[in-house]
């Protein structure tokens, strides 16, 4: 189904032809009236997701990269640009056809080669990152709770369930159910509670911004901080690898977008809203977080750059609780965007007659809590190593996605076909079975963004794996295709002859 350049409208016959194939709501392109999200929604969704305690951690390493803190400022803002791209381009199949990212995928990779891509995206990654960052949060949240009840880390009398205290499991029971309950509402109820959320965390950030300037004595000892020298690494260079690490953040919700922007009111309205939010977002946040670091390293003379400990030093306790509340409910936002919603929907399409959006949060919730994520940081090499890759496999996916839907099918997805009814054979079908040359793109894509694990000479490669795999794929895979499209047209301009 061509759309002339305009975003797809379904009917209500052709929604109840792909039901009948056997496809859930929730695998089903949105209709007009389940459109509800409007540019405001998209601006607050990300401005609000920037600001967790993950993305402060981050800015802290690119400090040590040996850039100026301006330098730092710049090179985020830089990546606000790349990363708005990225997801408002990778977006628009979403929005101009309703479709959520299994479909989306399946689009590219064919009805059974998106399964691979899809499990490691949406079942693997996320179920992983859910767990890991409701472990993290749960840190926190014992803080402020031993904060406000100081005999509560003597619960338990140093006893340890699962390899976890007891307060430790009781904070992480709590915040993992908040998270699960934002789940269920999913992107409804995830819409109201970032339009909340957002004005607060901004009021709060420009007041500890304020407080750090203030704490530092002013702008100048803050600007003239430095933590390292860059040594032999070109500026530059490392203004790529900051792009690439900003990047490889949002590789999966980039990748993924499409369960988001099937809910736009229109393709312009998710552009508008993602570009805006993700920018003056990363603005924002690049200033601020800079200054609230630096401010406070400065003002305790420490070099800390986990925020909640930082915060933590603040002498006034109601402060104390309710900025670590703050980053708490922002590691929420980013839990739900980025990691639950995607799962279920992953298991739905995986399994559509049995999985609802519903119960793929629950299955993936009781996965998430079952694999004990505090084990797995406790040993933070071996997490790296799986996440490191786990990124560079998204970049070459994203590049695929990206190279297929532009350049091969110049954005023309044919909706009939892409929900086939799998019982029928059909070997005309273009998104039926495995598109090989897409699966071979993104190994290839994989093999040289990684080539620097294997040999030392191409480690540069590695240290920008997001970039280089995203790169590398759309370009192997836009050849491939171009050249099978000329060799098929010669094809049948010599039988015609």
């Amino acid at each position: 189904m061509g759309t002339d350049g305009k975003d797809c409208r379904i009917s209500e016959e052709e929604l109840a032809r792909y039901r009948d194939r056997g496809y859930n709501d929730d695998l089903l392109p949105k209709s007009a009236e389940k459109r509800n999200m409007s540019s405001i929604n998209y601006f607050t969704l990300w401005m609000g997701s920037v600001h967790n305690i993950p993305n402060y951690a981050a800015v802290g390493g690119f400090l040590f990269l040996g850039l100026s803190p301006v330098n730092v400022m710049i090179a985020l803002v830089i990546s606000a640009l790349l990363v708005s791209l990225f997801m408002a381009s990778n977006g628009e199949a979403g929005s101009r056809y309703g479709i959520p990212f299994a479909m989306h995928l399946r689009s590219t990779y064919g009805n059974l080669g998106a399964k691979a891509p899809g499990i490691i995206r949406g079942v693997i990654v996320a179920i992983a990152w859910f767990g890991l960052q409701n472990y993290t949060g749960s840190l926190a949240l014992t803080i402020i709770i031993s904060k406000v009840w100081p005999g509560f880390l003597s619960l338990g009398g140093g006893a340890t369930i699962l390899g976890i205290s007891v307060p430790g499991l009781i904070s992480f029971t709590i915040f993992w159910l908040l998270n699960v309950a934002i789940g269920l509402g999913g992107g409804g109820i995830l819409n109201k509670f970032t339009g909340i959320l957002s004005p607060v965390i901004y009021i709060v950030i420009f007041g500890m911004t304020a407080w750090a300037i203030w704490a530092a004595g002013g702008l100048a000892p803050i600007f003239a901080y430095s933590q390292g020298e860059a040594g032999s690494v070109n500026p530059a260079f490392i203004y790529l690898m900051i792009f690439s690490s900003v990047l490889a953040v949002w590789a999966a919700p980039g990748a993924s977008v499409s369960d988001f922007t099937q809910n736009a009111e229109s393709t312009r309205s998710q552009q508008i809203g993602q570009s805006a939010g993700l920018i003056v977002g990363y603005m924002i946040f690049a200033f601020c977080s800079v200054v609230i670091l630096l401010g406070s390293s400065i003002a305790f003379n420490v070099q800390e750059w986990d925020i909640t400990k930082l915060i933590n030093r603040w002498d006034s306790l109601p402060a104390v609780i309710f900025a670590t509340l703050l980053f708490l409910f922002t590691t929420i936002s980013t839990n739900a965007t980025g990691n639950i919603i995607p799962a279920a929907y992953q298991l739905s399409a995986l399994f559509p007659k049995r999985v609802t959006y519903k119960k793929g949060v629950i299955i993936a919730s009781i996965v998430s809590f079952a694999i004990m994520p505090w084990n797995l940081m406790a040993n933070s090499a071996s997490i790296y190593e799986f996440l490191n890759f786990v990124g560079a496999f998204l970049g070459p996916v994203a590049g695929v996605m990206i190279a297929h839907y532009y350049f091969v099918t110049r954005r023309t997805i044919d909706l009939n076909a892409l929900y086939m009814d799998v019982s029928r054979k059909d070997s005309t079908n273009p998104y039926a079975g495995i598109r090989w040359e897409a699966i071979f793109a993104t190994l290839a894509g994989l093999v040289i963004s990684y080539a620097g694990k294997i040999i030392p000479a191409l480690k540069s490669l590695t240290d920008i794996s997001w970039i280089v795999g995203f790169a590398s794929a759309l370009i192997i895979y836009t050849i491939i295709m171009k050249v099978a499209a000329r060799r098929a047209g010669q094809s049948r301009f010599s039988e015609t002859r």
